[in-house]
């Protein structure tokens, strides 16, 4: 057996559950989780759960080999959240209406942790999120600012945030989100004592407003506009040859820079980068029946892992829900669309500037294995996979990133090279 409990004490810890009792409002759905030889049935009129099942519009399926994975404290890659499964598990499934599934993703991921958190023997209340505590996010001291950046004839006011003193390390945001995701790093002593870290919004996001006079929901990003952007953003600010750090769509651009720009950079670190990214382009972001604040944070859940602690994990959905119409749909027609440095990356010149590639065990969208195959494609790039960290290093788990970061740091040295 898959070892889910049984239907009447799943649905009552259900009903109970403080966190769905939050989303109930003017919505009715039914689904199903099919598991081995048992179908649980869960039936929600106005938002809440009903004690008895109804007609599922789509039924969450998989054998019991993969739901005793998904079940286990700390699962294995690819086996550790809803998305991750439907994207990388070919025995899961998700069967029935595809739209009704994405309106009610959120709904459905959480009766998941509900039956896990039962299943591994614990009793309800059952907590906000199952990753662990790691106590209170520490706060960095920051200094916030505007800078004008003007690109192919439009003018930007890009802000950014400072911390720590010595050498410049260009901090870069992924898909959809703002410079928030580098506060962890911010608040690190280990980091801020030899280096001044610089994290800018790109326009659109967090506090980067859109050009004046620009269409809501045109945003789309591609390489040439976000080459410029970066270039444009560093002699703004001044920086002289910053190290440069991104991950997901900021680390593809980070090869992009290596490539295009190897002699603007004391050093490039690529996070969760590789030549080509398929089939992460999603419509449902951009569906007028799905709710992207509620949708693109479940989108991107499950690409953290499930040891980071789970302050971070929140705070990466909500920086997510904060998102403006169509910008992450928009970022995501750069990093799974325009996005192709196949007859780029062996054309990258390490003697320049040099190049490390990191990436997460629990990464599904780009796995070690694409990162590592590129990195091999590229003379004198250095590749390194991270265990116990997903497609948001910087984000997700500052500190334990920071212990792959910081070596990396002390190589590339505290002053400018010649």
């Amino acid at each position: 057996m898959s070892g889910f409990p049984e239907a009447a004490s799943w649905r009552a810890a259900c009903a109970g559950d403080a966190t769905l009792a939050a989303w109930t409002g003017p919505w009715s759905v039914s689904f199903a989780v099919a598991h081995g030889a048992d179908t649980t049935v869960f039936n929600l009129i106005d938002g809440k759960i009903q004690p008895e099942g109804g007609s599922p519009a789509f039924t969450l399926a998989a054998p019991d080999m993969v739901w005793r994975k998904f079940l286990q404290p700390i699962p294995p890659r690819h086996h550790h959240g809803l998305f991750a499964m439907h994207y990388r598990v070919p025995e899961f499934s998700i069967r029935g209406d595809q739209l009704v599934f994405m309106q009610h993703a959120h709904v459905a991921r959480r009766v998941l942790e509900v039956g896990k958190w039962l299943a591994l023997g614990n009793r309800a209340p059952v907590p906000v999120s199952l990753a662990p505590r790691g106590g209170a996010r520490a706060m960095p001291r920051i200094e916030g600012r505007y800078v004008p950046v003007t690109v192919r004839g439009d003018t930007y006011q890009i802000y950014y945030e400072v911390a720590g003193a010595g050498r410049d390390i260009l901090c870069m945001h992924t898909a959809g989100a703002d410079g928030r995701q580098f506060h962890g790093l911010m608040a690190d002593p280990r980091i801020t004592q030899g280096h001044r870290l610089v994290a800018f919004d790109l326009p659109w996001h967090g506090k980067s407003p859109p050009p004046e006079g620009a269409i809501p929901g045109s945003w789309r990003l591609n390489t040439d506009l976000y080459v410029d952007l970066i270039m444009g953003f560093v002699a703004a600010a001044g920086l002289e040859r910053p190290i440069a750090l991104g991950a997901s769509m900021s680390g593809e651009i980070c090869l992009e820079l290596a490539y295009r720009h190897p002699d603007a950079f004391g050093g490039i670190i690529a996070c969760e980068a590789c030549e080509k990214i398929e089939r992460r382009q999603t419509s449902w972001a951009a569906h007028p029946a799905v709710n992207p604040s509620l949708f693109v944070p479940e989108w991107i859940r499950a690409l953290s892992a499930p040891q980071s602690p789970a302050e971070y994990q929140e705070a990466i959905a909500w920086h997510y829900g904060q998102g403006g119409p169509g910008v992450f749909f928009g970022d995501i027609a750069f990093y799974s669309g325009d996005w192709d440095a196949r007859d780029k990356v062996g054309k990258i010149d390490t003697s320049r500037c040099r190049l490390f590639m990191l990436t997460g065990e629990y990464d599904y969208s780009c796995t070690v294995e694409a990162s590592q195959a590129t990195a091999a494609k590229i003379p004198g790039a250095r590749f390194q996979a991270m265990a116990g960290i997903g497609h948001f290093p910087f984000a997700e788990n500052p500190r334990l990133f920071a212990d792959y970061l910081l070596p990396i740091l002390s190589e590339l040295g505290g002053a400018i090279p010649p």
